[in-house]
């Protein structure tokens, strides 16, 4: 008789559920790669991101390509992708912007632990165990990977060096901040940590990773930083002088309105899982 069935007399019961074969189990750590018009460099950022974490890690995964109107093939790339790889998902924005991709896609997510990397590798993976391992253990709120801490290896031209070196000492002088490097796009964070965050960062684009990390800081959060190895992309998409202006607005925003709410940390896990 069918486990099905129902017997005269009797109350049906239904068997357990089982998961589908074909579907990945829930992701313990999700990557976000925001990509606008990426379609030269999105595939090979893809298959070596995804070999590198069945490599490495030891608990499900997902690599979210968060596509934000682009203008190329860049999204039809992404969704073949998608359509191969089963830990490759795809959501897409009708609007630009860095920080709003990230917000989307962060929020979406119902993994224990959300980061994001940026497509053109210039981070070296290496780095991605040491930035998620105290996530996934508890023993850290937020994750950065710094480029100016000892031990980072950096390799770019004088003019971004001094732009960013610059741009972090006024963040210090400012705003108060003692996380070394606001820009590097290497950052992970636990969910539950991240969501109350978002709900308080205004900025929709690159200033996103400086207003989220200084409410991490104002709410008390603990944020651990890891020495990168990074190369600079030298076919960047960042107009570096620009953004530097918009980042400048920022900070007399953030300094202007002060906000004096303390973000409410979620409980943390239990058990460390390993990353092998």
């Amino acid at each position: 008789m069918s486990s099905t069935q129902t017997t005269k007399g009797a109350a049906t019961v239904p068997p357990p559920a089982v998961p589908h074969p074909s579907l990945p189990p829930q992701p313990a750590v999700e990557v976000v790669i925001p990509v606008f018009n990426e379609e030269h460099t999105l595939e090979r950022c893809v298959r070596e991101l995804r070999a590198h974490m069945q490599e490495h890690l030891s608990v499900p995964f997902r690599i979210t390509v968060a596509d934000n109107a682009s203008a190329d093939g860049t999204l039809a790339l992404a969704r073949s992708l998608a359509r191969e790889l089963p830990e490759v998902h795809v959501i897409h924005l009708e609007e630009k912007g860095r920080g709003r991709a990230l917000r989307a896609a962060w929020l979406a997510s119902e993994a224990d632990v959300v980061a994001y990397m940026d497509v053109d590798l210039s981070t070296g993976l290496e780095a991605l165990g040491p930035l998620l391992e105290p996530l996934i253990a508890g023993t850290a709120d937020v994750a950065i990977g710094t480029r100016l801490a000892p031990g980072a290896e950096v390799t770019r031209g004088i003019k971004r060096e001094l732009v960013s070196r610059t741009y972090n000492i006024l963040l210090r002088l400012l705003l108060d901040v003692s996380f070394s490097d606001a820009q590097c796009g290497f950052k992970a964070a636990r969910r539950s940590v991240a969501a109350p965050l978002l709900a308080q960062v205004r900025d929709e684009g690159w200033f996103f990773d400086t207003e989220l990390l200084y409410l991490a800081q104002r709410g008390k959060l603990s944020i651990h930083e890891v020495p990168v190895r990074w190369v600079e992309d030298r076919d960047s998409r960042v107009a570096v002088l620009r953004t530097a202006l918009e980042d400048l607005r920022g900070i007399r925003r953030l300094r202007r309105t002060q906000p004096g709410r303390v973000v409410q940390t979620g409980a943390p896990a239990r058990r460390p899982v390993p990353l092998t």
